[in-house]
């Protein structure tokens, strides 16, 4: 099978520019996003794996009012931690970013780590983990590719080709903007657009706004 080729230039500035003027004018008003709080934004991570965001909102501020800071986490029992976490399910998360707060505390002086590289040897975090915070936290230019960007890639610029991870993130990469804090609203506003157009059940194509820039929507235009 051929390897899929790159998007071209001016398809790639085409889609992000669409993206980034539908998401100041339709992004959803989420608490994790009007902070920068590393804490906050990790904690918002973590509840967001497998859980819905409308579920996750309400647990979001009792738990951070609990736990206002690592140091908060890292001081409670772990068995507290799991009560706090009651109802939420996927217990394990709240052990992982338990034992990560320890961690972070013990051996990088209590401040989570920046780089995305340094962050995925924390307990619990995973590639996109490490990304979501180094991009939503410190702004760093760098990719975030969960289930709903990579399927808004697969969709846009490989629809004919399963797409491996690596040629997902590559792509994701390609399509960041130049500054860490447009790279924060790019990253933000491709998962939106998973979320609330390109879904898992339906690709909304005809209310989709970067339909000109992806080879789906061009096809279904047809």
């Amino acid at each position: 099978m051929p390897r899929p080729s790159s998007p071209p230039a001016e398809t790639v500035a085409r889609f992000r520019r669409q993206l980034l003027r539908w998401f100041r004018r339709h992004g959803r008003d989420l608490p994790w996003r009007a902070t920068r709080d590393p804490w906050r934004v990790l904690v918002s991570e973590v509840m967001l794996q497998q859980t819905q965001v409308a579920r996750v909102e309400g647990f979001y501020h009792r738990f951070l009012a609990r736990y206002p800071t690592l140091h908060d986490l890292a001081a409670a029992p772990p068995a507290q931690v799991r009560e706090s976490w009651e109802g939420l399910g996927y217990y394990r998360r709240a052990l992982n970013l338990h034992r990560l707060a320890v961690t972070v505390r013990d051996e990088h002086g209590g401040v989570l780590p920046a780089d995305p590289e340094r962050l995925r040897a924390l307990p619990g975090v995973g590639r996109y983990t490490a990304g979501a915070v180094a991009s939503f936290a410190y702004e760093r230019r760098t990719p975030a590719v969960d289930t709903n960007v990579a399927r808004v890639l697969r969709r846009a610029f490989h629809p004919r080709h399963a797409g491996s991870d690596r040629r997902l993130w590559e792509t994701a990469e390609r399509l960041l903007p130049r500054t860490g804090r447009a790279a924060w609203a790019f990253n933000q506003g491709i998962m939106e657009l998973g979320a609330l157009v390109c879904t898992a059940r339906v690709a909304r194509c005809g209310a989709c706004p970067v339909r000109s820039a992806c080879a789906t929507g061009r096809r279904r235009a047809t």
